[in-house]
């Protein structure tokens, strides 16, 4: 089990990192969009596609992320955390992924071994790879969970991310620029949500 100091350390990539597989991504306008009712279902339908793919390997799969949070405005991509033995074997998971739809995009050994494949589609999913008792999957069960019974935060992340889709889309940027200028808002929340549980004092 990951210690109080593992779930609350935040992910700093290096300013050399690059975790994209293949190229970088164009620019392309955010779109949040007001929570759909059948996310839910879709998720459902997804986590199917990835169990026939996988059987046995896929140990655990959770639907993550503002999809996942009745209520919340989304971009509309369902976030899904799956869980395998050890992401690094992408030998084990990917070709059958990619059997499924999915393609490879980022690869991010430093960071819990961790990987995600994208699925296009209305609407798309990234899957994110983690090994079994890994520190994020915990961080992103105990936010869904932070924001399903927090609509203050929800509200406030909601505003964080509708002002952050439209600031990147005005500068032309991509996801990514997307997530650093809502980032601040995150970290509080995450914050009031470590300090509530205990974790952080």
């Amino acid at each position: 089990m990951p210690t109080p100091e593992e779930i609350t350390k935040h992910h700093e990539p290096g300013p050399d990192d690059n975790p994209l597989v293949g190229q970088r991504p164009s620019p392309a306008p955010i779109r949040v969009v007001p929570y759909d009712d059948r996310w839910p279902a879709d998720f459902e339908r997804i986590a199917a596609a990835v169990r026939a793919a996988l059987r046995d390997v896929a140990l655990d799969i959770e639907h993550v992320g503002s999809t996942s949070v009745p209520g919340l405005a989304a971009k509309p991509t369902i976030d899904i955390d799956l869980t395998v033995a050890d992401p690094a074997n992408e030998a084990s998971y990917v070709p059958a992924l990619e059997g499924a739809g999915f393609t490879l995009v980022i690869r991010e050994p430093a960071w819990h071994e961790h990987r995600c494949l994208r699925l296009d589609g209305d609407p798309g999913a990234n899957l994110h790879v983690f090994a079994p008792d890994c520190p994020e999957v915990i961080r992103h069960r105990m936010f869904r969970e932070w924001l399903r019974s927090h609509p203050d935060d929800r509200d406030l992340y909601e505003r964080a991310k509708l002002a952050a889709a439209s600031e990147t889309t005005e500068r032309g940027g991509i996801v990514m620029d997307y997530n650093r200028h809502k980032e601040p808002v995150l970290r509080a929340i995450y914050e009031r949500m470590f300090r509530a549980s205990g974790l952080l004092r």
